[in-house]
């Protein structure tokens, strides 16, 4: 049995993900590494400080000892880190942020990045830039950040977190033609946000164990 293992700077995605890879991807062993400590020191100094990313890299090399075949990444923030993961760990590191950038750069050329922090607008912009690189294609990418939803979210004012969210869409929805959400928590924001701009709206949790499913190459 193929095993992954999903590895989490924070503990909200770890629930969602096991039942989207139970509904996507029953056919894996799926296990956990969440260290929460990650996303809190690169919120606390404002990027991916290296003590993150020698931590974050440890990881991924404590899953392959583990047995796993694969890493899936699942933080948008250390989304560079998971690229040099793929040259320093012995298996692959899947991000899973990756399948739904290259769904937007070849679905639209203004796209709008949604974020609840400040340190995921850049790697998201580069992840995008970096598809649409390889598409072939021009892009036109706003920031949006929900400036104050993550702080909301994470004391469990989810109505201040949702409004945040929907009010920077709102924003800049006059400027592009697609959303993505830049954090795999705001996947339950992707239909709300449509109906509220009346743009396609793109997130990645189930589009990221969809993407893994077709790395795996199974049928």
């Amino acid at each position: 049995m193929i095993k992954v293992v999903a590895v989490h700077t924070a503990m909200a995605l770890v629930e969602p993900l096991t039942k989207i890879f139970k509904e996507y991807l029953p056919e894996v062993k799926l296990n956990h590494i969440a260290d929460d400590s990650l996303i809190q020191e690169v919120i606390a100094n404002g990027e991916v400080t290296p003590a993150v990313r020698r931590r974050l890299l440890s990881h991924y090399v404590a899953a392959a000892d583990a047995g796993a075949d694969v890493v899936f990444n699942t933080c948008s923030s250390v989304g560079d880190v998971a690229d040099y993961g793929n040259i320093y760990a012995p298996i692959p590191v899947f991000r899973i942020d990756y399948p739904m950038a290259v769904e937007a750069v070849n679905s639209a050329k203004r796209i709008g990045v949604i974020s609840t922090l400040s340190t995921t607008l850049d790697p998201t912009r580069r992840l995008l830039e970096r598809a649409a690189r390889e598409a072939g294609k021009d892009v036109v990418l706003v920031d949006g950040l929900a400036d104050g939803a993550f702080a909301a979210g994470q004391s469990g004012d989810s109505e201040t977190h949702d409004r945040k969210i929907a009010e920077a869409a709102q924003r800049i929805a006059d400027q592009v033609d697609m959303f993505v959400l830049a954090q795999g928590s705001m996947a339950r924001m992707e239909q709300r946000l449509s109906e509220l701009t009346g743009k396609p709206v793109l997130s990645s949790p189930v589009r990221g164990v969809q993407g893994l499913r077709k790395f795996l190459k199974i049928d």
